[in-house]
């Protein structure tokens, strides 16, 4: 159960809202930024003006006019139109400023669609995913096969940094050249570039993103229009790419774990919106991105996760070998609001990160990162039980599964036992009513084979998975 019905009002803004326009995009260079503009529009309600800044390297060698950089940014407004469409949701979504074909149609409407599953059900909305959206373009396809860019004009890495361990991890472990390879951050922060600097990563070496929502659109929220999730990893996926054409880059290394492909509610109707918080990070949104831009952005970048390998209790593991960051790493959303960047204790995935580093790290390295000890926060037994599931739903946020939560509880609990250490609260309480999970078979041993790793790159991670310490 949600706790809220919406259905009325999706109802209502559908039939006195029916056409939402992607009317243009415009790009400009200004100083070392490439500074674009997306422009929306809902009839009879608002216009929106988007605004995305790119750090450059070196403008002179960018030519805004090839087709290549047009249609790449064309797609960026495509992915960050989602945003803005949810407000009313309008039956019609007409693009005014490129073409997609039917197949492209198709592909749009289940990003839109799985992507915006969380939002649906926390909603009450129920649809589906022919009757969600028309998507319909009044102008031709530009024939990019004369433009394709060849493999061998390309090298090294562009890597997503978040600020949390996964990110870290690939950081610490990919064979990165920090005088070749770069590291991407949206909307930079103390923490993310901290991460960055310990990685050896100069400014030079840092892109850039700040993207900014239109304050329209804030206001239509405060005012009740429709809100929630929108897949924003997809973005990144997208504007990723557009980066790494314009700096000669062949991968973009992002850091999803194989748990992200886990649903918040188990779904195997596909006329029915997936609900996973991190649909755009799953591997099914990795293998659909890449058959897309293969197709139609003619540009050989190959976007994949490092981490889809693993799971997080491996991560886990991974990330505190790499003590360096522990003072400077954060994941948790409601603490990202605040400047800096602060740990709250009181939200899902505080608790996750402490639970899941728990085996590794607990008690004082824990403590001294997140400044007190979560395990004795009784007002945290709720989120435990749906983080283990135990509770009504998982929680909607980057979490691991509950196998993940309840192996790592289970370890944690049996070293302070084998120590003779008193249980906190909150692991005497997991103990005693739902006792232990097996420790076999070992997810520390897990890995998993679907993933788009080259040979290298499987080498790689799998000899600092597995290595003795």
């Amino acid at each position: 159960m949600t706790g809220i019905d919406n259905t009325s009002k999706f109802s209502a803004y559908r039939a006195k809202y029916p056409e939402f326009h992607y009317q243009s995009y415009h790009a400009e260079i200004d100083d070392h930024f490439l500074k674009l503009t997306f422009s929306y529009a809902i009839l009879g309600l608002a216009e929106f003006h988007h605004n995305l800044d790119l750090a450059l390297k070196d403008p002179a060698t960018i030519n805004l006019d090839s087709p290549i950089v047009q249609n790449l940014i064309f797609h960026v407004g495509l992915v960050e139109l989602i945003s803005y469409w949810k407000c009313t949701a309008s039956p019609n979504i007409i693009i005014d400023c490129g073409h997609l074909d039917e197949y492209q149609i198709s592909w749009w409407k289940k990003l839109y669609f799985n992507g915006l599953g969380e939002l649906f059900y926390r909603n009450g909305i129920k649809t589906t995913l022919d009757e969600f959206m028309q998507i319909s373009c009044p102008t031709t396809a530009p024939d990019l096969s004369v433009y394709e860019v060849s493999r061998e004009s390309l090298d090294g890495y562009i890597t997503l940094i978040g600020g949390g361990k996964d990110s870290v991890v690939t950081l610490e472990t990919l064979d990165l050249d920090q005088k070749r390879d770069y590291c991407l951050i949206v909307n930079p922060k103390q923490t993310t570039l901290a991460c960055a600097d310990l990685a050896g990563f100069s400014d030079s070496h840092l892109i850039a993103v700040h993207r900014t929502i239109d304050p329209a659109l804030l206001e239509l929220n405060r005012q009740g229009f429709l809100n929630g999730h929108v897949p924003f990893s997809a973005m990144l996926a997208f504007v990723s790419y557009l980066a790494a054409y314009l700096f000669g880059k062949k991968y973009i290394a992002a850091s999803n774990e194989s748990s992200a492909n886990e649903s918040n509610l188990p779904n195997n109707d596909p006329s029915v919106a997936q609900v996973n918080h991190q649909y755009s990070k799953s591997f099914e949104f990795e293998q659909d991105f890449n058959a897309y831009a293969d197709r139609y952005l003619k540009t050989p970048v190959k976007y994949f996760s490092f981490l889809r390998p693993l799971n997080e209790l491996q991560i886990a593991k991974l990330f505190s070998r790499h003590k360096k960051y522990h003072p400077v790493f954060k994941s948790c959303n409601v603490g990202s609001k605040s400047d800096p960047w602060v740990w709250c204790g009181e939200c899902a995935k505080c608790l996750f990160a402490f639970t899941i580093l728990s085996p590794y790290l607990y008690p004082d390295d824990l403590i001294a990162i997140f400044g007190q000890d979560l395990f004795e926060n009784p007002r945290l037994t709720s989120l435990l039980d749906d983080l283990t599931g135990h509770g009504e739903t998982k929680p909607f946020d980057c979490v691991g599964t509950f196998s993940e939560v309840n192996f790592a509880l289970a370890m944690t609990i049996s070293r302070l036992r084998a120590a003779h250490r008193p249980l906190p609260y909150l692991l005497d309480y997991y103990e005693t009513t739902y006792g232990l999970v097996s420790l076999e078979p070992n997810l520390e041993l897990e890995y998993n084979t679907e993933n788009l790793l080259t040979p290298e790159q499987d080498t790689r991670l799998r000899q600092e998975l597995f290595r003795h310490d």
